[in-house]
């Protein structure tokens, strides 16, 4: 849509249209070339390197000027975010003030193409004088960020991707693909895990795929639960929860342990029989035995996968004696699932929306407490 659009505000220029397409890949394909040529030339330098972020006590100094000072501050957020503490430094800034988050058990990493920016090497003598190491990552060894550094991490003779070879393009993105070299290689020699990267990321799509089913789970005072020695029609009556209603009713044997679910889609098929005397049999008789279930102190990833693929509307939360804790339900982590995955109107084969009543069930027919309810077909998740 949004290229038609664009299309209809200027003419079309097929000429010019694929000289910029052109254009556009040689820059990628320049940059492309630049990664491999850094890739091949890591030697004992970056070895160093890793070892000094590993083994200090205090934090990471990233700093840098202008676009490297932007890279700069994308790396301190990969450091900080997997595992190693890392603080960003400006330069002007530094000079006013915030020297003071520099201490003498921190290493520096300094970002400068051509190791000459006069905001960097002004600190220079600062970093001397607090005793901290320098890891430079600049063009050679021979600038004066590189003489000053204690490790050099060269980027070599760089070619700019821009047509004029002047706007930071190959130079940033290589500062950039080396930072996170180094950030992730001292990551992995830690044994950053996965529990580790929620435990920083408990926010957005990924912070909840890494928590705990335990964080997302109705507990089982929410839950509706019953004994699998009930009938179907006892149990409806008997397992009623305030709030908000879970699509299943889990099933306990003698020693408290889950034997069975019993789904609103198995009552669905049963009214749509009109099987209304198996209302008085045992549950245990057409309930799911030996359900799926995720243990207690798993991650919701584990969770996620069964959902998705079972397609599933609940998932029962159980301790190690299969005892059962809570609930996951579908409705609470939708946010969660793949799009294509996402939950819809259950369809019952033989009825149309709008040309039929929903069945009439009555519980304890005859007696004075009956009660009556018609069950929406429609509103039924698919939870089996």
């Amino acid at each position: 849509m949004m290229r038609d659009a664009a299309a209809r505000m200027r003419p079309i220029d097929t000429t010019r249209d694929a000289e910029a397409l052109a254009y556009g890949r040689e820059v990628i394909r320049a940059e492309a070339r630049a990664l491999e040529g850094l890739a091949e030339q890591l030697d004992g330098g970056f070895l160093e390197a890793v070892a000094m972020i590993h083994n200090c006590r205090g934090a990471v100094i990233v700093t840098g000027i202008g676009k490297a000072g932007m890279i700069g501050q994308k790396l301190t957020a990969t450091f900080a975010s997997t595992g190693a503490r890392a603080h960003f430094l400006h330069p002007a800034e530094a000079f006013h003030g915030d020297l003071g988050r520099v201490h003498n058990d921190d290493v520096v990493l300094a970002l400068s193409q051509s190791g000459e920016s006069s905001e960097v090497v002004q600190l220079l003598p600062a970093f001397k004088q607090f005793g901290v190491k320098i890891i430079a990552v600049t063009a050679n060894h021979t600038s004066t960020l590189g003489r000053a550094a204690a490790v050099v991490l060269p980027l070599g003779k760089l070619q700019e991707a821009c047509s004029l070879g002047l706007a930071p393009s190959t130079s940033t993105t290589a500062m950039l693909a080396l930072g996170d070299a180094l950030a992730l290689a001292v990551s992995r020699q830690r044994g950053f895990r996965a529990e580790d990267f929620a435990r920083f990321h408990p926010g957005g799509s990924l912070g909840l795929k890494l928590s705990g089913v335990d964080d997302h789970m109705r507990p089982i005072a929410e839950c509706r639960v019953a004994s699998a020695n009930q009938s179907i029609r006892e149990v409806l009556v008997t397992s009623t929860r305030p709030g908000r209603r879970s699509g299943a009713i889990m099933l306990l044997d003698a020693d408290g342990r889950l034997s069975g679910l019993f789904t609103d889609s198995d009552l669905a098929r049963l009214i749509e029989r009109r099987s209304d005397a198996a209302l008085d049999r045992p549950i245990s008789e057409v309930m799911i035995n030996a359900p799926t279930t995720v243990c207690s102190g798993e991650r919701m990833t584990a969770a996620i996968e069964i959902l998705t693929a079972r397609k599933f509307s609940e998932l029962p939360v159980v301790d190690q004696l299969g005892r059962p804790l809570g609930m996951i339900d579908v409705t609470d982590v939708v946010g969660m699932l793949p799009e294509r995955s996402q939950p819809g109107v259950m369809q019952i084969e033989g009825y149309e929306e709008g040309d039929w009543e929903a069945p009439v069930v009555r519980l304890f027919a005859g007696e004075e407490d009956e009660q009556e309810f018609s069950w929406p077909f429609a509103e039924l998740p698919e939870t089996d």
